[in-house]
């Protein structure tokens, strides 16, 4: 962890009551400097059982998963069942900027604490609730995961591979959950950019199904356009017409995308010049389509099929990088194509990405501190760099009812009305 400026959303004050759905959101505006307070059930939220577990030993204090999704933020712990817990969640809305709730639908107007019952007392809240497909329609009421918002909104089908007798295939670490989340933290900071002008809260209502859909990038307009049907591809963009294969075994029996070929005469040049100083160019069969590429005044792919010899052309660039990774380890060829202006990438592991030498100097593994066990952990950090306020992680996810005694003493709670609600088990 590091110390210094504040970050973007300092002062701003964020009450979260999210399940695994909308923990992101909070995370992500916590790690900007934003203070979040996490409300958890007394007997703590399900996550915390999620494994894996630091030192594979189980513990509500050792989910790397509740950590991971929590860092930066306070917690507190409130039987919302109870009336002197709503008393308590009414207490902290009124001070907060910021409510966000991933509760199912209709829950938050049963316990009295939705956004007309907030409203009235703290005019300029933000609420932002983060529903499946949306708080009031046919589906409202309908059970949803990642898989299902990702396979009903469509990045499924965009995923997976060039042989189409296996299936389609979800993408890793809750991208369905994720999506939904970014959604509702750029509607945050739109409605925080409101608020400054207008004075005014308001209420947004997040349709975590609707968000996959509109990231299924040409998907989804393919066919509500042209009635037709784009193909996975494996590593490559989902299209109507199958393109070429971009993933290659490396020397070293491990993979790259060799991504988009040349298309400038001045990326030939500069693919001629990388098989010249591997040694490789007089192996390559097609060096002389290079040289024509490189001799071109301007390459025009629209003319692809039309011109043949173009077409030849293109096709080489494309082979001479298959060629190059061939022989070289994967990383020299990540290496070599993004020194030469290419977009080319490796095929990491989630731990080789933490040892990347571009991600070790950009500060992006960063060690975070558990005094409780003695020790830090690696974590992955800012996604982007704000010199001036920047995006970090301050501490790691609390304990179950860490902030308890802090952030209701704040409401002015003595330590007597704390132990009389501990007895209770309004508070852990």
């Amino acid at each position: 962890m590091t110390t210094g400026a504040p970050g973007p959303l300092a002062g701003v004050r964020v009450l979260e009551l999210c399940d695994e759905r909308g923990a992101w959101a909070g995370k992500l505006l916590a790690d900007a400097g934003a203070e979040v307070v996490k409300v958890e059930p007394p007997e703590g939220d399900a996550t915390r059982g999620y494994p894996p577990f630091a030192g594979d030993v189980p513990g509500s204090a050792r989910s790397l998963y509740f950590w991971h999704y929590n860092t930066s933020k306070r917690g507190v712990t409130l039987d919302l069942g109870q009336e002197a817990g709503r008393a308590l969640f009414l207490r902290l809305a009124d001070a907060s900027d910021i409510l966000i709730e991933s509760q199912p639908p209709g829950r938050m107007a049963e316990l009295g604490l939705d956004y007309p019952d907030l409203a009235p007392s703290n005019p300029g809240l933000i609420m932002v609730s983060i529903t499946p497909f949306r708080r009031h329609g046919p589906r409202a009421d309908e059970p949803a995961t990642d898989l299902t918002l990702l396979a009903g909104g469509g990045p499924a089908w965009n995923n997976g591979y060039d042989d189409h007798t296996l299936p389609p295939v979800r993408g890793g670490g809750n991208q369905g959950y994720h999506t939904g989340c970014h959604y509702a933290v750029m509607s945050v900071l739109a409605a925080l950019l409101y608020r400054d002008v207008s004075g005014e809260g308001q209420h947004i209502d997040v349709n975590m199904h609707a968000a996959a859909n509109v990231t299924t990038e040409a998907g989804s307009y393919t066919w509500l356009v042209a009635r037709q049907t784009v193909q996975r591809q494996t590593g490559r963009h989902a299209g109507v017409n199958l393109t070429q294969p971009t993933q290659v075994l490396c020397a070293d029996g491990r993979y790259v995308n060799t991504g988009i070929p040349p298309r400038r005469p001045h990326e030939f040049k500069r693919v001629h010049e990388w098989l010249v100083t591997l040694g490789l160019l007089e192996s390559f069969p097609l060096a002389p389509l290079l040289e024509a590429g490189m001799e071109r005044e301007r390459i025009d792919l629209s003319r692809l099929a039309e011109d043949s010899e173009l077409a030849a052309i293109f096709g080489a660039g494309r082979e001479a990088f298959d060629f190059i990774a061939s022989h070289v380890d994967a990383y020299e060829f990540f290496s070599g194509g993004q020194a030469r202006g290419f977009q080319v990438g490796i095929i990491y592991s989630p731990e080789e990405v933490l040892g990347d030498p571009h991600f070790v100097a950009r500060g992006f593994p960063v060690e975070v501190e558990h005094p409780e066990l003695g020790r830090a952990f690696t974590y992955p950090g800012a996604p982007y760099h704000m010199p001036k306020s920047p995006w970090r992680i301050r501490r790691r996810a609390p304990l179950l009812g860490e902030d308890n005694d802090a952030v209701f003493g704040a409401l002015g709670l003595s330590p007597v009305e704390l132990e009389e609600l501990r007895a209770k088990n309004v508070i852990s």
